[in-house]
């Protein structure tokens, strides 16, 4: 596999990422829980058009505050990343605000469970794991960086009321290829937990719909 940078390199660009957007991270985390607390409280009319406004957010911020911002000065594929991950904030805009075709809810069950547990581990094995791994923080991927984020944005797709479109899931299992790849070649341990959330997503993916659930107003 040719990487066009070395594992210190790929380091530093957290670094770098870490140390020039903080307290940024702080506000990114808050922003998830809200989309929890959202998702898992009593549906309204607007809670899936909230739930899809943050997660639209998140998948900009990974596209131009470090896709854009960082990445790209060590690997000029992230200009591709870049776009696929807009792409996905894209679609998360226009099925969840403009088509209003995401709610999210509580169903108790396997999927509410894996739902959880990949929250959990986004938001907090994530980061535990990476700095026991010998990366601690600014060399660290915070939450708001692609891997967390997917592997979070899948957990919360998990509480998607079905019938749902697929089109959300698209972005997130592309990154799941992709990102998987760091825990192999460059030593990131905590994206094997992009294998477990490509499966969860695979399983959404089959449990789909094929008709959208329009939320009333």
């Amino acid at each position: 596999m040719g990487i066009p940078f070395t594992v210190e390199q790929f380091y530093g660009v957290f670094r770098e990422y870490n140390t020039a957007v903080w307290p940024a991270q702080l506000l990114l985390v808050i922003m998830a829980l809200a989309a929890v607390a959202v998702a898992l409280m009593r549906q309204r009319p607007w809670s899936g058009v909230a739930v899809s406004v943050i997660l639209g957010f998140l998948w900009a911020w990974i596209a131009v505050a470090y896709h854009l911002a960082f990445f790209t000065r060590i690997s000029p594929p992230a200009y591709g990343f870049a776009a696929l991950s807009m792409a996905g904030a894209a679609v998360f805009i226009w099925q969840g605000v403009i088509r209003r075709r995401l709610a999210f809810k509580w169903m108790p069950g396997p999927r509410a469970m894996a739902g959880v547990v990949l929250i959990v581990f986004a938001l907090v094995v994530y980061p535990v794991w990476s700095t026991y791994a010998g990366h601690p923080y600014p060399a660290i991927p915070t939450f708001g960086l692609p891997c967390p984020t997917t592997i979070f944005t899948i957990g919360l797709l998990a509480f998607a009321v079905p019938p749902t479109p697929r089109s959300p899931l698209v972005v997130p299992l592309l990154w799941c290829a992709v990102g998987a790849q760091a825990a192999f070649f460059l030593g990131v341990r905590p994206d094997l937990g992009l294998v477990a959330a490509a499966a969860a997503g695979i399983g959404l993916w089959v449990t789909a719909g094929n008709r959208y659930r329009v939320l009333e107003s």
